[in-house]
């Protein structure tokens, strides 16, 4: 039965990159945020969005994706309603990708909100990637052209790294990208999982 490798991080720590140098290695990798986007676009979940937040949210029937993250990066119940939405869509949206990759030993399955959407508890192994929080915040500011204040009302809103820590196996610092990537392959070693570089 595949193994389900849980990979997470706070905002800013490089997590998707790390993910994406596992998928180089031919380990599958889902990204849940990824997946998120594509059912935030369905009807089904649109309308749901649209009961719970109104319908200013949306643009000749497009969401407004920056609209709905001000909205419930600045308030916890908010957030809470829109996971409530995303969240099981998400959920059946990997067991069918699961399925694609029944023949895989391991897989990936990158959130950010592993353990706050008590999805960790369907792990098999908990990576958490971490990285010091004056280089988080420097890189989502330039990723998201957002401001510090911005950011730091978003890690607010996740769990901090010692936390997630307390409930992972492994742990790869990712202030340098270049020792995350040794971490990885030391990880990859420990799992037993053949190496396959592209």
């Amino acid at each position: 039965m595949t193994k389900v490798i849980g990979l997470t991080g706070g905002i800013g720590s490089g997590k998707t990159t790390i993910a994406n140098y596992f998928a180089t290695m031919r380990v599958p990798v889902y990204i849940a945020d990824d997946a998120a986007k594509k059912v935030m676009q369905s009807k089904s979940i649109t309308e749901q969005i649209k009961t719970t937040f109104g319908d200013s949210l949306f643009e000749n029937e497009i969401l407004n994706r920056a609209k709905l993250a001000e909205i419930v990066f600045n308030n916890a119940d908010k957030l809470a309603a829109l996971n409530s939405i995303v969240h099981p869509a998400v959920k059946n949206d990997f067991e069918l990708w699961l399925l694609d990759n029944k023949n895989s030993e391991y897989v990936i399955y990158e959130a950010a909100i592993l353990f706050e959407s008590g999805r960790y508890k369907e792990c098999d192994v908990i990576i958490t990637v971490t990285a010091a929080e004056e280089i988080r915040i420097e890189r989502v500011i330039k990723r998201d052209n957002t401001t510090r204040e911005q950011v730091l009302s978003r890690m607010k809103m996740q769990w901090n790294d010692e936390k997630r820590i307390s409930l992972s196996n492994f742990v790869i610092n990712n202030s340098n990208l270049k020792i995350a990537k040794e971490e990885v392959v030391k990880i990859l070693k420990i799992l037993n999982i053949k190496q396959k570089p592209s």
